[in-house]
């Protein structure tokens, strides 16, 4: 399953610019970043409930933001892709 996770952590004191690395450092472990704040994951239900709750556990629920857009297993055809950076195969080699 395909999962799109964006997140927003208010950085506007040392407490939340350590959130938002954690965060980010957390997402790197799990998917793919496609923009700053969107990473893409391909995991099953599971280990998607696994991330969301380590997530949660990570901001701040007053100051900061998590969004999960669950595409499934049939996410070709909803993804659409313009401009730079090229597309990747979420389910391929991760070039390093």
């Amino acid at each position: 399953m395909l999962t799109v996770i964006t997140y927003d952590v208010n950085t506007e004191d040392p407490a939340g610019r350590r959130r938002l690395r954690k965060v980010a450092r957390h997402c790197v472990n799990y998917g793919q970043r496609v923009q700053n704040s969107v990473f893409e994951c391909v995991a099953d239900a599971a280990t998607m409930a696994k991330i969301k709750s380590e997530l949660t556990k990570l901001i701040d629920p007053e100051k900061d933001s998590l969004r999960f857009y669950y595409l499934g297993n049939n996410y070709g055809s909803k993804i659409e892709h313009v401009g730079a950076k090229e597309s990747y195969d979420a389910e391929g080699f991760l070039a390093l």
